[in-house]
């Protein structure tokens, strides 16, 4: 049997593709393991269920139906949600896009999985907190303790701005401008997109309590804004402990405010927030830039969603439902009289 050439192995370019080119155009490391969670799937789908080796698996056998047949094992058999599918299926088309950009003899294996379709995903209206008071409960939840301090300026910060989460623990004490005429956020977020974000006079207030509480000594403007101390060390603050502080005023005031969503995560702040404005009437794009959503038709999908309330007052303008006297019956119940009418017998 012929030795295959290490260039037509299909994962020879993987490590390239992981290691060189998704840094070089997405600047996060969530981004790379997405990608290389979803080669690492396709990778013992090859191997565990197909029975071929990574020295003998090749390009020229990633075809139209063996990729089929991979995206409806993930959903069939492994069980996974329609996103979750579509998701490891655009990892592979990306590799395989790069790969055929850097050898035009692939291009024709490109062209056949980038026609796989991707799996349609129901549009879902995800839960908000649009009860004000429930809002504001949870934000005023933290203690009157240094600790406090510093986890109400969170919970405010995710709401009065929108920011990520990611965004927010990558903030260093630079990219927070409060002593200047209008002040603002210096936002570095998804895909190297910067943007800035104007500061509430109340949001100012926080910052400038959480300041003076946690860096009062701290002369180093290249120091994360929220950060954690372990073993004395300053280190910033992970994604998960913002979503534990979250996690955790929200179970506090539970008890008192039914209506609040089952599950509260960080994301609920921007998209509450985001979904508010749009219903108090803020212009829409104005609510994408503010977001920093490069393509307006994003907030449109996920943000853009009226109250009960506004949808009431939509029904009962014009002419409503109109019940009036019941009038003598155009024809009888009885199916024989019927027939007789229509001269039948």
């Amino acid at each position: 049997m012929k030795k295959t050439l290490g260039k037509d192995l299909f994962f020879s370019m993987t490590l390239d593709f992981l290691d060189v080119y998704i840094p070089q155009t997405h600047n996060s490391k969530k981004t790379k393991k997405t990608y290389q969670d979803g080669l690492t799937v396709f990778r013992r789908y090859v191997t565990d269920v197909k029975h071929i080796s990574l020295k003998e698996f090749t390009f020229a056998q990633c075809t139209f139906d063996f990729v089929l047949e991979y995206r409806n094992w993930l959903l069939d058999v492994k069980h996974y949600e329609k996103s979750t599918v579509n998701n490891r299926l655009s990892s592979l088309k990306a590799y395989l896009y790069y790969a055929a950009a850097r050898d035009v003899s692939l291009q024709q294996v490109q062209l056949s999985i980038a026609e796989v379709p991707f799996l349609r995903v129901p549009k879902m209206i995800r839960p908000v907190i649009d009860n004000t008071e429930t809002m504001k409960a949870l934000l005023d939840a933290p203690p009157n303790t240094r600790i406090g301090c510093r986890d109400t300026m969170i919970l405010s910060i995710l709401f009065d701005t929108m920011i990520r989460a990611d965004e927010l623990i990558h903030l260093d004490l630079k990219d927070v401008r409060i002593d200047v005429e209008i002040p603002y956020l210096f936002i570095h977020g998804k895909g190297d997109k910067e943007r800035t974000v104007a500061l509430s006079d109340q949001m100012v207030i926080l910052i400038r309590a959480y300041i003076k509480e946690f860096f009062e000594d701290s002369p180093d403007r290249s120091h994360p804004f929220i950060y954690t101390t372990i073993h004395g060390v300053d280190q910033r603050m992970s994604e998960r402990n913002v979503e534990r502080i979250v996690k955790k005023y929200a179970n506090i005031i539970r008890k008192d405010h039914p209506d609040l969503p089952d599950s509260v995560y960080p994301h609920m702040f921007r998209r509450s927030r985001g979904t508010g404005m749009y219903r108090d009437g803020v212009p829409i794009e104005a609510i994408a830039v503010a977001m920093g959503h490069a393509n307006i038709q994003t907030t449109k999908d996920h943000y853009a969603f009226p109250s009960l309330e506004q949808k009431k007052q939509v029904m009962e303008q014009g002419d409503g439902l109109v019940i009036s006297k019941k009038e003598k019956a155009e024809w009888p119940d009885n199916d024989d009289e019927i027939a007789r009418i229509c001269g039948l017998r």
